[in-house]
């Protein structure tokens, strides 16, 4: 690949990690479903509770199960792209999740993230854009998402 190519390879992978957070927090969550291939995966792997979620259909019920009522902000960073070839890269990203169940509007007094962790991600270059074909969460800091 040549220089140009890389790069916008690697600004289209990072935007959809960008775009995933903002999907959960600022918009439909079920949504995020389309940001991956039909075939593409989330995976929390052990020590996690070992949960995997397969297919675009059962990503999409997947993340639209989310609770009405939960208010979440992530915050990334470290972002590491590695374009492999012109139809396929990885990537590390860091997140943390602050988050609160009940919200019913307003302002709600800042606490801890509830989670710190990062990402694997492998992309794919499909149909004229890049998806997300697989992330797997780690997630070394947790705890319970508090109610207001």
């Amino acid at each position: 690949m040549d220089p140009v190519q890389r790069l916008l390879a690697e600004r289209a992978c990072e935007r959809l990690i960008l775009e995933f957070v903002h999907r959960l927090d600022l918009g439909e969550p079920a949504e995020v479903a389309e940001l991956f291939t039909e075939d593409g995966s989330w995976q929390w792997p052990p020590p996690g509770d070992g949960r995997a979620v397969r297919g675009r259909a059962a990503l999409r019920e997947y993340f639209g199960g989310r609770p009405a009522d939960r208010l979440s902000r992530r915050l990334m960073s470290n972002v590491l792209v590695t374009v492999a070839s012109p139809h396929a890269a990885t990537a590390v990203s860091y997140f943390s999740t602050h988050r609160v169940d009940g919200y019913t509007g307003g302002l709600v007094p800042a606490g801890p993230p509830v989670q710190i962790g990062h990402y694997e991600d492998r992309f794919r270059h499909t149909g004229g854009r890049w998806l997300l074909a697989s992330r797997v969460l780690h997630l070394p800091f947790g705890g319970p998402t508090p109610r207001v």
